[in-house]
């Protein structure tokens, strides 16, 4: 059986294979592309096109696409085969020109552009990123690809990201030369995604119209045991789960994917994986990639992965968590504290660049992760809570306040574990704990943006993280760029920084509902639903911070605050027509036919035994009727709730209504529902329960 070393990356084009296959001066030429953010020369692309494609057909493939993310939050792909002419000896020519590598063109009023692109201007281009390796997948060479409109306009979520990365990259640069290190080239952010994920057996899946429709469950009634022993959480993996694992990491390692960590989640048939770290516009084509394969290896195994934040009410939902950090190609971590942090200067100028671009665009941050799917998890005993605050730990917030009131700093001993057996080794203590309740807590080099949702890409936080401290460092360059005394210089905006921005660091218990009312006594924002927050993508600072960054045009920004507006209502609708039409064609029918029956029942029973009080089938009968009766009501009410939007309105009101007016009927259609599972016979039950979907693995 092949190592992990015969497998990983073998269906990549990556550094290796190229090195093997290109002229020198090719390979050369496109590595100053891809490590020193120069332009593209085309003089090369034939070349690298032509070897890309004799390596695809040796690879067994027939077809190639240029592979983009379109603001679907899914991928997208056009394919086209090798072949281009016919050839007098009846075989055919196999062709793959720099020009067709290089660019490609698509349908540009298909998908989704909030406004971009009419109907009838339809030309779009998909360019190749040259950063992000070619592969090879279901016999097809894709080659990744940035996605525009015949005007320029960014279409996609991988351009934006591109374009904060090279914000970034310039004005870093500027920082850790200040520093001394005119070695550095390049300055990029890594990112490691750690992915949350349900497994059920398809089977049941597919008795579910609920979850094949929308992803999610819009009914069900509480399991007599869910999460509450904590017993499945890093608990054993159940055999036909570990096979799926085990074929999931060897595909992913296939296609060069990092595949780390694995293990059982907090809910019962919810499970995580997590990758090592690598460029973020790589992480973000790796996880992609990642959720694509897990549903594709699910169905192998005869289950399905469920993605969706809250595919099941009354347990854990799944998120994914952004590990962000900032390397040099030397291989600096930026955000590595060393030793003594507090005497790092380097460090803590980053570290402080970080706390004042999440401060300022905290309320940009909660709108990165807004959407339908996340309002069911944000705020819960589950997730960090719609309050964007940051985790910084002991002994960083010793540093820090010791810095903001020039105080000495009494430095943290390393401290060993002592578990109290002596044959259990003594190993160092971390300097500090976690805070699994804060949104955006330092884990040692690193912060987790803990808020993400499992569904969603990782690009757009991350393309606001990017812009955010480039903006704050570029500030900062400015003024340090000037001053006569470097290191005084450095002190003072060190201390000046963090004094203003204080009020962001939270280290206690983000679930508190006392942390509400601090967080509003600091001024912080408090976004509770998708609709609070996609607003203020629009609002003026966060335009201009995009503008004066290049990152997006303000029409670009409208743009996609109306694609989440639209995308929102749409889940919503979704949902509320798939609820209605399992309330009237599954659960009434059969409350209904039950109720006949316990009636009949009863009837026959009476008949034989005249006198014999039917205490149990009346009870049941007047709760059936009460339910059935407050279903069909709730149900109406929703579809009239639905009717009575104003198609005229603006997205934004659709939105609201659909929050306010919407929602509300739906959670009515669902306690009727859920309160009738709870009394109707387990064989007239039209679907498969909690209890059969979450332990059908």
């Amino acid at each position: 059986m092949p190592g992990i070393n015969d497998i990983f990356g073998s269906c990549v084009f990556d550094d290796v294979v190229m090195q093997q296959r290109l002229p020198e001066e090719t390979y050369k030429a496109l590595k100053r592309t891809t490590e020193q953010g120069r332009s593209l020369d085309p003089a090369i692309a034939d070349v690298v096109a032509n070897a890309m494609k004799d390596w695809a057909l040796e690879m067994g493939a027939t077809h190639y696409t240029h592979w983009f993310q379109p603001m679907t939050g899914v991928t997208a792909e056009k394919h086209d085969a090798f072949i281009t002419h016919k050839k007098k000896d009846g075989k055919v020519l196999l062709e793959f020109s720099g020009k067709e590598l290089v660019r490609g063109e698509t349908d540009a009023s298909s998908f989704p552009s909030g406004g971009l692109r009419a109907t009838f201007e339809a030309r779009g281009y998909t360019a190749w990123d040259p950063s992000s390796y070619a592969f090879i997948k279901d016999g097809t060479l894709c080659i990744p690809t940035a996605y525009c409109s015949y005007g320029g306009q960014a279409l996609d979520k991988k351009t934006p990201l591109l374009r904060s990365m090279q914000a970034l990259n310039k004005q870093a640069l500027r920082i850790v030369r200040l520093f001394g290190h005119a070695d550095v080239v390049r300055v990029f952010p890594t990112v490691g995604a750690e992915q949350e994920y349900f497994l059920v057996d398809k089977k049941v899946y597919c008795q579910r119209p609920d979850l094949m429709v929308t992803g999610r469950t819009l009914f069900g009634a509480k399991p007599p045991k869910g999460q509450e022993l904590d017993d499945h959480f890093f608990g054993v993996i159940k055999p036909r789960v570990q096979a799926f694992m085990k074929d999931l990491n060897i595909e992913l390692w296939k296609l060069g994917i990092l595949a780390k960590t694995e293990h059982n989640e907090a809910a019962p048939a919810q499970h995580e994986m997590a990758p090592i770290f690598t460029t973020v516009n790589i992480a973000a084509d790796h996880n992609q990639l990642t959720m694509d394969l897990m549903k594709k290896v699910a169905d192998k195994h005869g289950m399905v992965c469920l993605l969706h934040e809250k595919p099941f009410g009354g347990v854990n939902g799944s998120g994914k968590h952004n590990n962000y950090a900032l390397a040099t190609d030397t291989g600096m971590n930026l955000l590595n504290p060393g030793d003594t942090p507090s005497e790092n200067a380097q460090f803590l100028i980053f570290l402080s660049a970080v706390i004042a671009a999440v401060d300022e665009y905290q309320d940009l941050l909660r709108v990165t992760v807004a959407h339908a799917g996340n309002d069911h998890r944000l705020g819960a005993a589950e997730a960090p809570p719609a309050i964007m605050s940051i985790f910084l730990g002991d002994e960083l917030n010793a540093i820090i306040e010791s810095i903001v009131s020039a105080s000495k700093y009494e430095g943290h001993e390393p401290s060993q574990m002592r578990l109290g057996v002596h044959i259990l080794p003594k190993f160092p203590k971390d300097s500090t704990d976690r805070n699994r309740t804060s949104p955006f807590a330092f884990t040692g080099n690193k912060f987790e943006f803990r808020s993400l949702g499992s569904s969603q890409s990782i690009s757009g936080p991350n393309v606001v993280l990017n812009t955010a401290i480039a903006d704050v460092l570029e500030k900062m360059a400015d003024e340090l760029e000037k001053a006569t005394d470097f290191t005084a210089a450095v002190d003072q905006l060190i201390r000046r920084t963090l004094s203003a921005h204080m009020r962001i660091i939270f280290n206690g218990n983000g679930y508190d509902d006392a942390w509400k009312e601090e967080a509003a006594r600091r001024g912080l924002s408090n976004l509770p639903t998708t609709v609070d927050a996609l607003p203020h993508y629009v609002d003026e600072k966060n335009v201009a911070l995009f503008e004066r960054q290049k990152v997006y045009t303000r029409q670009e920004v409208e743009s996609r605050c109306e694609i989440k507006l639209e995308n929102y209502v749409k889940v919503i609708d979704i949902e509320a027509l798939s609820m209605i039409d399992m309330a009237r064609r599954m659960i009434l029918p059969a409350a209904i036919r039950y109720q006949r029956d316990v009636a009949q029942e009863m009837q026959l029973k009476s008949a034989v035994l005249p006198g014999l009080a039917c205490e149990a089938e009346t009870a049941l009968l007047d709760s059936l009727t009460q339910q059935t009766n407050a279903l069909y009501h709730a149900t109406a009410a929703l579809e009239k709730a639905l009717a009575d939007m104003d198609p005229a309105a603006s997205s934004l009101t659709k939105a609201e209504y659909t929050r306010d007016v919407v929602i509300a009927a739906m959670a009515k259609v669902r306690a009727a529902g859920d309160a009738l599972e709870g009394l109707t016979g387990k064989d007239y039950w039209p679907m498969p329960t909690y209890q059969d979907l979450l332990t059908s693995v």
